[in-house]
């Protein structure tokens, strides 16, 4: 059964993926704190390094209260990111921020669950059109807030401060 507010939403849901030492995580796991998603793909040239470094930031502007927060990176290339390359991709930036791959099936349903876009594979350049927003999900797994990539450190920061407040 899903939990209260994801019928809502239909944002999030149950998922099955993979980290870096090759375990599967489900999102039953983060249960009991609050979990930030982003999606994106380690040979990204631009924006998916862009929104680690500032999720990382954000991470040490929180200091304690960073604790309570769970920050998570999807792939969206399960052709070229293995678990352990997206794991360690993540942890580039930070080692708070938890990388998870998994196999095409596995990313197309965690992706759709999301309601992220993702484009095919331009053959010319590589590169991977995906949508950018970042989901709050609350600990009991239901959804808070899509929050816009593009925010400032100290605005997305904030913004989640109020948000783990008020849920």
């Amino acid at each position: 059964m899903a939990a209260p507010g994801l019928a809502a939403t239909g944002i999030g849901g149950p998922f099955v993926l993979v980290n870096g030492a090759g375990h599967s995580v489900t999102e039953a796991d983060f249960r009991g704190r609050y979990l930030l998603v982003t999606f994106g793909y380690t040979s990204c040239p631009d924006t998916c390094p862009a929104t680690l470094y500032k999720l990382a930031a954000v991470l040490r502007r929180l200091g304690l209260r960073s604790a309570s927060l769970r920050v998570v990176f999807i792939s969206v290339d399960p052709v070229r990111d293995s678990p352990a390359m997206t794991a360690h991709y993540a942890a580039l930036f930070s080692p708070d921020i938890i990388g998870l791959s998994g196999s095409a099936t596995q990313l197309q349903r965690v992706a759709a669950d999301f309601h992220v876009y993702v484009g095919p594979e331009n053959p010319d350049t590589g590169a991977i059109a995906h949508g950018s927003l970042l989901y709050l999900m609350d600990p009991a797994g239901r959804f808070v807030a899509a929050l816009p990539a593009g925010l400032g450190p100290r605005a997305l920061t904030e913004r989640l401060m109020e948000l783990m407040t008020k849920s």
